[in-house]
């Protein structure tokens, strides 16, 4: 019976909750609490007097404010975009088309062109009518360090030449060699008395291809990449070789 009376006392001090004390008068959040819980009215006659609960206020302080987290994200951006664009993936079209000058003088640059292979003549005019129609005619001409195999009204696109603008005439004088239906010559290594004239068409960039380089266990990656430039050149005439005007059939 004792164990009995023990459990129901115990039982009954948990049910009822003490009350607890309140902090200071002055504190902002006990005023708030206090004075909501009284606007609810004064409890039932017969229930239990409900417990007040007492929260502390949270208040936190931002270091910074929204625009200067903008300010930060915009100098992210502004640092990246320097980083990638010191020619990273290669010019673009703009950039092509204005070239700054050379500096050199005219005799220089005939001089450069000529180890190229060409000869810069002058602007094709708007009334001139170069291109003519097919002839069973071929030459092979080399341009810098690379050789094309052309006919009259063929284009063809060689890494960018410098000192010429778009329609302008052009005179090709590295001939390796020349052929027809009939003949075919041969230089040693090049023909003195035959030419290739062509008409610059456009200044272009080539397809981009991206150079990757790795070290293994080092940590080292560098991602590049690399549009060449490129000028197209169309095919007007071929000199130094007889041109049939039939072909000749085979009997």
């Amino acid at each position: 019976m004792a164990s009995r009376r023990c459990l129901l006392r115990l039982l009954s001090s948990r049910l009822v909750p003490q009350r607890s004390q309140p902090f200071a008068p002055g504190s902002i959040a006990t005023r708030t609490l206090t004075t909501s819980s009284e606007a609810l009215g004064p409890p039932a006659p017969g229930a239990l007097p409900s417990p007040r609960l007492y929260y502390l206020s949270r208040c936190h302080f931002a270091t910074r404010s929204s625009g200067d987290e903008d300010d930060e994200y915009e100098d992210e951006e502004e640092h990246y975009d320097e980083e990638d664009s010191e020619g990273e993936w290669g010019d673009d079209e703009e950039a092509v088309a204005a070239k700054k000058p050379s500096g050199k003088t005219e005799e220089e640059k005939v001089a450069e062109a000529a180890e190229i292979g060409y000869k810069v003549l002058a602007p094709l005019g708007a009334d001139e009518k170069p291109f003519k129609p097919y002839e069973p005619v071929f030459a092979i001409v080399q341009i810098g360090s690379h050789q094309f195999k052309v006919s009259n009204g063929d284009s063809i696109f060689t890494e960018r030449l410098k000192f010429c603008d778009v329609n302008d005439k052009l005179f090709l004088n590295r001939v390796l060699m020349l052929g027809s239906q009939t003949q075919t010559v041969i230089g040693r290594p090049i023909l003195p008395d035959a030419a290739v004239h062509a008409v610059v068409e456009e200044h272009a960039l080539d397809a981009k291809v991206i150079i990757f380089k790795k070290k293994r266990r080092k940590n080292y990656r560098r991602t590049k990449g690399h549009r060449q430039e490129l000028t197209k050149l169309r095919i007007i005439n071929i000199e130094g070789i007889d041109k049939p005007e039939t072909a000749a059939v085979a009997a």
